[in-house]
């Protein structure tokens, strides 16, 4: 049983995310969105009032260019660390 509703909120990890939680607009988008997850199964996930996950989507849809900035920068970070990691590796190691 879902026991917050809450709204979003933008001061932390640099990217909008449920006021009060760790949880992005962004995964609750992807959740609802790309995985095909039901708001309502989502907000149980995330111990969620499922009003929060609407708040979510709604803000994500309102703000869909500077989110998607978002995972873009997230995503060439991500990139620059792994070759960083990888130029670094001693020879003849490989990730598991």
């Amino acid at each position: 049983m879902a026991t917050q509703t809450a709204g979003v909120a933008e001061e932390l990890l640099d990217e909008p995310h449920v006021e009060g939680r760790r949880v992005s607009v962004l995964q609750l988008r992807d959740r609802v969105e790309e995985v095909g997850d039901t708001p309502q199964a989502v907000a149980e996930d995330y111990d969620l009032d499922v009003a929060a996950v609407y708040q979510a989507l709604a803000y994500y849809h309102t703000h869909r260019e500077e989110l998607e900035a978002v995972r873009e920068r997230r995503e060439r970070e991500t990139a620059a660390l792994r070759r960083e990691v990888a130029a670094n590796r001693p020879d003849g190691v490989t990730p598991p």
